[in-house]
């Protein structure tokens, strides 16, 4: 009995024995099939991935830039350096409360200032320079490229005669480059790198020396190291002028940031060139060349103020004319005979006779020049040949170099009517004036109490020929 028994748990032993390692078979068989099958749906997304059309990740896509300003006003917001650091200053705060207190100060410096301020804007970013540096003409001249101090300082950035012509702008009886808007500007840019150069970078201390001089800067700084002073704009003993100048700028920059909340109307100035340079081969009228162009005359003078005769005597053989203009000009020029241009050359003795209308003059005398005809005399005289003609006994059209032609008024006086305009949003004494074809200096006369910046719903008189 026992050994039968004995027998028989052997052979349960063993029975148990081959399910377990049937069981361990099987569970390997499993996980190698298992294996095989994971390696397998792993492999067939990646074959129908290989097909598919690349896409670059979104963090790699380039963001798109932000669109340029409209404005020249919000482009120069943009690049004020200046005022890190300045905190609260009661020499800031009272330079500020005067600019509110008199807004149309700045408001007709901006109005002044929209034919040049894209174009100073451009220079300055070109050089890394603050933008609020465009504002330095507002504290210099009000943006009047005919201002004149008692220093004998000129033009939009205030050279004198010295400084001007260290920075290579000529002065003659008939051409100031002090005067001449693009070459003063690219002068004052010079002169304020080197100053901030000569500071070791200090803005401030440069401005300071624009104004005051680079010696009377120095010798403060000189005089405050010996007392163990601090050495900073704000510390140094300068003249009041000087003392408030950077403040000046400073609090300009301010209201300019945020100018409705100093209660200042800022006209949008479109964030274009306003001009461009035209190259002519000889002397010009530039009341003549105007009229070519269909440019009004107060913005060809306004545009090319070094010329003090009003004629292309003495300076460079450019003008600087409206962008919109440029190429008939340009193209103009080019199709002028040469003996039509000899009528564009500027002739005083003929020319200030012309610009008056008043009717009944007596007669005035001209000498024939050589390449004059009937025709170009004529035309520059604004009469009729046949009367030319008349009033000298001349049968035919032939003229000798220094004949002497007598010459008469025959216009008759101009009527005007008057009529009123409403002011609209946007508008500006430049803007009112074109839109009628009336010089602004005759707007700015028919309507002397809207000399600064024009406001909504304002009503102004105009006179248009009748």
């Amino acid at each position: 009995m026992s050994s039968i028994k004995g027998n028989s748990i052997n052979s349960d032993a063993l029975t148990r024995f081959v399910k377990a390692i049937a069981v361990v078979v099987s569970a390997t068989l499993a996980g190698c099939q298992s294996f095989d099958q994971s390696t397998q749906t792993v492999e067939r997304p990646s074959l129908k991935l290989t097909k598919r059309i690349p896409q670059e990740p979104l963090w790699l896509k380039e963001k798109p830039l932000p669109a340029a300003p409209q404005d020249v006003w919000e482009r120069m917001r943009q690049g004020f350096q200046l005022q890190e650091g300045v905190g609260v200053n009661p020499r800031i705060e009272q330079q500020r409360l005067w600019f509110a207190s008199n807004p149309s100060f700045l408001e007709g410096a901006g109005e002044r200032g929209s034919l040049y301020i894209h174009y100073i804007v451009e220079r300055l970013e070109e050089r890394h320079m603050p933008l609020e540096l465009a504002l330095l003409p507002v504290i210099e001249s009000a943006y009047n490229p005919m201002a004149y101090s008692h220093a004998n300082a000129v033009g939009l950035w205030q050279f004198i005669p010295s400084t001007g012509r260290y920075f290579n702008l000529r002065q003659t009886r008939a051409y100031d480059g002090r005067r001449d808007i693009t070459a003063s500007t690219l002068a004052a840019m010079n002169y304020l790198t080197r100053l901030h150069d000569m500071f070791n970078g200090d803005w401030l201390l440069a401005l300071a020396a624009y104004n005051a001089g680079e010696g009377t800067v120095s010798r403060a700084i000189e005089r405050n190291e010996k007392l163990g002073l601090p050495t900073d704009y704000w510390n140094l003993p300068l003249p009041q002028e000087t003392k408030d100048y950077v403040p000046k700028l400073l609090a300009l920059s301010q209201v300019v940031m945020t100018p409705e909340a100093y209660g200042i109307n800022l006209n949008p100035i479109a964030n274009e060139p306003y001009f461009e340079t035209v190259e002519i081969k000889q002397s010009m009228d530039l009341s003549r060349v105007a009229a070519l162009a269909d440019i009004d005359e107060d913005e060809m003078f306004q545009l090319n103020p070094a010329y003090k005769q009003r004629a292309t005597l003495d300076g460079p053989h450019t003008l600087l004319v409206p962008t919109s203009k440029a190429m008939l000009l340009t193209t103009s020029l080019s199709n002028l005979k040469p003996e039509e241009l000899v009528s564009l050359r500027p002739n005083k003795a003929v020319f200030d006779n012309v610009a008056s209308t008043t009717p009944a003059r007596p007669a005035r005398k001209y000498r024939v020049k050589r390449g004059d005809n009937l025709t170009l005399i004529a035309k520059a005289n604004k009469v009729a040949v046949k009367d030319l003609q008349r009033w000298n006994k001349l049968s035919g059209h032939n003229l000798k170099a220094g004949q002497t032609l007598v010459m008469r008024d025959t216009r008759k006086p101009i009527t005007k009517k008057a009529t009123t305009y409403t002011v609209k949003k946007g508008d500006s004494l430049y803007i009112v004036a074109k839109r009628f074809n009336v010089g602004m200096q005759h707007l700015k006369r028919w309507n002397p109490k809207s000399s600064k910046a024009l406001k909504p719903g304002q009503v102004l008189t105009v006179y248009k020929p009748h």
